[in-house]
């Protein structure tokens, strides 16, 4: 959904909050690093080198969402929307070595404890501060990575979400530290580094299948096939591929169309399809829908038919106010009733004929055999990618069919009469 112009839009507001990430991110590590340092806090100070990791893993996000908002040239047609993803696995990568080295500092505090001469003011409130810190970024950071569907961001908001947890830990480790209690400090920070590195390699493996094309979103490709299916004149949907590029989505697919519809016919209903898809889909910068004759070769006509008598049935002499409708499937050697259908707006004054083709577009069909047909009926077939045939009254649907197949049947190519004459008749 939305325009190019709000993609790119969309791109410059992730850059602007992972701009102010990285500038809280860098307060905050200094802080950390500097009153760690003074006060001889190693919790504090290996949560500052943490807090590092995450500054660099932001400001790879901001990067890559700045590369990928550049336009396309001849050299990148498809442009740089992978830089963002390829700035998310340099996140994953940088959360995984913060990991290891917060699991070393942890080990080593098992069997350290450095105790405070002194209450400890000040790490305890650079701990507050930064729990408040990381939670206002981890919610901007979602919201917009979200708004965007930008994956680097989402990472980083994950990170700051545990950051938070972190932030807490280690201020936990500091009273504990003060209190000389072995053990808790180091068993705290051991299992801070696990869950640092359980969240690095989950974005290192996403982004390494977004590198390499995978479908992570099957729900979302089912969706695209079956909504696809539903839009008329098309026969059949395979091959439903999609694949992220940063933040967008590109989607491919073929679709199946009657062996009788003309090509400029077809190359409109992929327009079609293809505005359907961006318009009811976000964050899908480019579809590709390819079109192809139905292996099937099964076509599905109405007739409107004044007795229900198979087909011997009668034509009628006008769409609208025929009493029935017979709906047929035609193939090759075969002529197969499917139905058929009571006309119930015959009692109706205005626009019978377009609220019975409302009633009748579920069958799908691709022929109209009729001697009249007014202006709106025939706009609305024609939109719906149904050919219109002249036939003259009294003919037998059987009949019908025999001059369509021997190139006898007149295709109509405008209303038989206005939607004004229409009223006066009635």
């Amino acid at each position: 959904m939305g325009t190019k112009k709000d993609k790119m839009e969309e791109l410059k507001q992730g850059q602007k909050i992972a701009l102010i990430a990285t500038f809280a991110t860098l307060v905050l590590a200094v802080m950390k690093a500097t009153i760690g340092y003074l006060f001889n806090s190693e919790v504090l100070v290996a949560d500052a080198f943490h807090s590092g990791a995450d500054l660099l893993a932001i400001f790879a996000s901001g990067f890559g969402l700045w590369l990928a908002s550049k336009k396309k040239t001849d050299k990148f047609p498809y442009g740089l929307y992978k830089a963002e993803t390829l700035a998310s696995f340099i996140i994953g990568a940088l959360v995984v070595w913060a990991g290891v080295e917060i699991l070393k500092d942890g080990y080593h505090k098992l069997f350290h404890v450095t105790p405070f001469p002194k209450f400890p003011f000040l790490p305890v409130n650079v701990s507050v501060v930064s729990i408040i810190t990381a939670y206002f970024i981890a919610k901007k950071e979602k919201a917009v990575g979200k708004l965007i569907n930008s994956q680097s961001l989402i990472a980083n908001a994950s990170e700051s979400f545990l950051d938070i947890f972190t932030s807490l830990f280690v201020l936990i480790g500091i009273l504990l530290a003060y209190g000389e209690i072995p053990y808790a400090e180091g068993v705290i920070i051991i299992l801070i580094s696990l869950l640092i590195l359980k969240l690095g390699l989950m974005n290192v493996w996403n982004s390494l299948l977004v590198l390499m094309d995978a479908n992570l979103d099957s729900q979302l490709q089912s969706e695209i096939e079956r909504d696809i299916n539903k839009i008329y004149g098309v026969k059949g949907v395979g091959e439903v591929k999609m694949r992220r590029s940063g933040p967008f989505k590109m989607v491919e697919c073929k679709i199946a169309t009657s062996p009788s519809l003309p090509l400029y016919r077809a190359h409109e209903l992929a327009n079609k399809a293809e505005k359907f898809i961006t318009k009811n889909y976000e964050h899908i910068e480019s579809v590709f829908i390819h079109v192809e004759p139905s292996r099937e070769k099964i076509i599905s006509a109405i007739i409107p038919v004044r007795d229900i008598n198979g087909l011997d049935s009668k034509v009628y002499g006008h769409f609208g106010r025929a009493p029935y409708f017979i709906i047929l499937r035609l193939s090759d050697n075969e002529i197969r009733i499917e139905d058929f259908y009571y006309n119930k707006f015959l009692e109706e004054k205005r626009h019978v004929g377009v609220k019975v083709i409302k009633a009748v577009i579920k069958y799908k069909i691709d022929l109209l055999f009729t001697s009249q047909i007014g202006e709106i009926s025939f706009y609305m077939l024609k939109d719906n990618f149904v050919d219109i045939y002249r036939i003259e009254e009294g003919l037998t649907a059987k009949e019908v069919i025999e001059r369509y197949r021997s190139n006898q049947a007149e295709q109509v190519i405008k209303p038989t009469h206005s939607a004004e004459e229409s009223q006066v008749e009635r």
